[in-house]
C-alpha cells in the first residue's frame, strides 16, 4: 500500500491497502522536501525527518475501512510491529516513517 499525493491542496489517497507488504508516500511534484510533502498531507502527517515522513496509523486505518478484507487488521498490525522493530514508528507509536517518492 502507498499514499499518493499529486501535489498541495489535493485530497490523499490510500492505495492498494491490501498490500502490508511495502509503504511510501507518492507525491506529484517532483524535488519536494519531505517537510512540504507532510505539509501537503495535512492530517495524514505527523511531520517529517530529512528522508520520511510520519504517516499516521489512524489515518491509513480510517482510509482503508470498507475497502479490505477481514484479515486486514491483523495483517497491517504486523506491518505495524515490522516497522516497530526496524525504528520506523515514531516515539509515541501511532506513526510509521514513510519514504516519499517524486518524479524525476
Amino acid at each position: 500500500m502507498f499514499v499518493r499525493l499529486s501535489g498541495p491542496g489535493n485530497g490523499a489517497e490510500l492505495v492498494d491497502p491490501a498490500d502490508c507488504k511495502r509503504f511510501h508516500v507518492e507525491y506529484g511534484v517532483a524535488g519536494t522536501a519531505p517537510g512540504d510533502v507532510a505539509a501537503a498531507l495535512g492530517d495524514w502527517a505527523d511531520g517529517a525527518t530529512d528522508d520520511h515522513v510520519w504517516i499516521r496509523v489512524a489515518a491509513v486505518r480510517a482510509a482503508a475501512a470498507g475497502r479490505v478484507g477481514p484479515g486486514w487488521e491483523a495483517d497491517f498490525d504486523g506491518m505495524v510491529a515490522f516497522a516497530r522493530t526496524k525504528g520506523w514508528l515514531n516515539a509515541t507509536g501511532d506513526a510509521i516513517a514513510a519514504h516519499v517518492e517524486t518524479p524525476a
